[in-house]
């Protein structure tokens, strides 16, 4: 770590002034203190990046002023110094929080591989707490774009279990529909944001080599087994573990599971000990695990274990009226990614994509975004830019509905009726559901309700 500051606590000057000595040649920045209240001086008027602390000082008890620098800058690692004979001293000054101990005496060169190892174990930490704040940053819930009345429910739910704490949650959904993004801004915005987010696909590994990376193995176990392996369960302790796709999780592996939620406890492949770690398990995925137990692919046990807190993310063709947004979201995006000035979406091909099914949800949304822009020169994007499968009318689409053309006759016209039609025709189009029929007549859901009651129109609900 260049140019790293070093603050040195020893009352011993012949000690004092070597150590600074060889932390300079070293590149290191130095403030050197004979008692303790002049090392907190110097901690309290600049940035360390280490301490180096005896135990005996002429004003202080050395554990004392490592409580208080532990206190006051919990960053700030320590190396802590005390005689040979006073080991357990050294272990009281571990347990309180020194990065490490040097008994005395001591060469130079030992302290150097001692201070070199802990700025390293600074600077790490300090680059994990960087790329954290980052993620915590990028999936806010800002980042869940939506105002229909169900993702708005979904995102006040979401925003529950990341408080709340629950041991296991379940994510359901259709694939494109969000279910990563949803694992991850619950657990960015839980109390273990601090801690790893381990996510793993149940169907991008064999059993085998899926058990070993949930649950780690020990050296021997198997053929290739050199050497003992720490899993996911035990590196994301305090953390979240993400399974991806359980509904394909092989029946061994969905038994152990199990024991995991129910004892919080768990055994390497080929070990005999017991291992207790805390983490959440965030599940998913865009199967029917009730159909699955129904035919006996899914343990039933285990579902109702994960079944606890189920969140359905709802596909995007029941959402029209989030297409905009998340439109204009991809198109903010994509513009800092392509160095573009792309303003948005002409309405007319807005109005399209809002009556397109897409069956590939947000995800195909994201897609179709994404190549609009690289392909479009500028200003907004229009129906040219999209896939001929989203520009084609909503009859060559499957809705085989016939269209009637409006026409103002010599008689005039009944806009009521005109009204009527349309609201008639965008229900048959949507098969009843009134959230995608009113996106299509530009209104709210409120304002078709009340003229499918006003006009007596059959309901048929969402």
């Amino acid at each position: 770590m260049d140019q790293a500051s070093v603050v040195i606590i020893e009352d011993e000057s012949t000690v004092r002034d070597t150590l600074a000595e060889h932390l300079k040649r070293r590149g290191y920045r130095v403030e050197a203190a004979a008692t303790a209240a002049e090392g907190l001086a110097h901690l309290a008027a600049g940035a360390a990046d280490l301490v180096i602390l005896d135990y005996r000082l002429p004003d202080d008890d050395g554990l004392e002023v490592l409580a208080k620098i532990r206190r006051q800058w919990p960053e700030v690692p320590t190396i802590f110094m005390t005689g040979f004979t006073n080991i357990e001293i050294a272990i009281q000054a571990m347990q309180r929080g020194a990065y490490d101990y040097v008994s005395k005496p001591f060469s130079p060169e030992e302290m150097m591989v001692v201070v070199d190892k802990a700025l390293e174990a600074k600077r790490l930490r300090s680059e994990v707490a960087r790329i954290r704040s980052t993620q915590v940053k990028q999936f806010g819930f800002d980042h869940i774009v939506a105002r229909s009345p169900e993702m708005l429910q979904i995102i006040h739910l979401l925003r529950h279990l990341a408080e709340s704490g629950p041991r296991t949650i379940l994510l359901q959904g259709e694939s494109g529909t969000g279910k990563d993004l949803a694992a991850k801004v619950i657990h960015f915005n839980s109390p273990r944001a601090e801690r790893p987010f381990m996510n793993i696909t149940c169907t991008a590994l064999p059993e085998s080599l899926l058990e070993s990376e949930l649950f780690g193995h020990e050296k021997g176990a198997f053929t290739d087994a050199r050497e003992r392996k720490h899993g996911l369960f035990e590196m994301a302790d305090g953390g979240t573990i993400y399974l991806d796709e359980i509904g394909d999780m092989p029946p061994s592996l969905q038994a152990k599971l199990l024991r995991f939620l129910e004892e919080k406890a768990f055994r390497r492949v080929g070990g005999t000990e017991d291992l207790l770690v805390d983490v959440r398990i965030i599940a998913a995925t865009h199967r029917d695990l009730r159909g699955l137990v129904a035919q006996g692919h899914f343990r039933e046990d285990l579902f109702y274990r994960l079944n606890i807190l189920p969140v359905t993310l709802p596909p995007l063709r029941d959402r029209p009226g989030d297409i905009p947004l998340l439109a204009d979201y991809f198109i903010q995006e994509y513009n800092r990614e392509f160095h573009k000035e792309i303003t948005g979406v002409e309405p007319t091909a807005l109005a399209i994509m809002q009556t397109y099914p897409w069956p590939g949800n947000v995800r195909e949304l994201r897609n179709v975004l994404e190549r609009a822009m690289l392909l479009a020169g500028g200003g907004r994007l229009t129906l040219a830019d999209l896939p001929a499968e989203i520009r084609q009318p909503p009859a060559r689409n499957g809705t085989g509905e016939g269209e009637s053309v409006i026409r103002l006759g010599r008689e005039g016209i009944d806009l009521k009726e005109v009204e009527r039609q349309l609201v008639e025709q965008a229900l048959k189009r949507t098969g009843g559901n009134q959230t995608r029929a009113a996106a299509l007549l530009n209104m709210t859901r409120d304002q078709l309700r009340y003229r499918v009651q006003k006009y007596g129109l059959k309901p048929q609900g969402d």
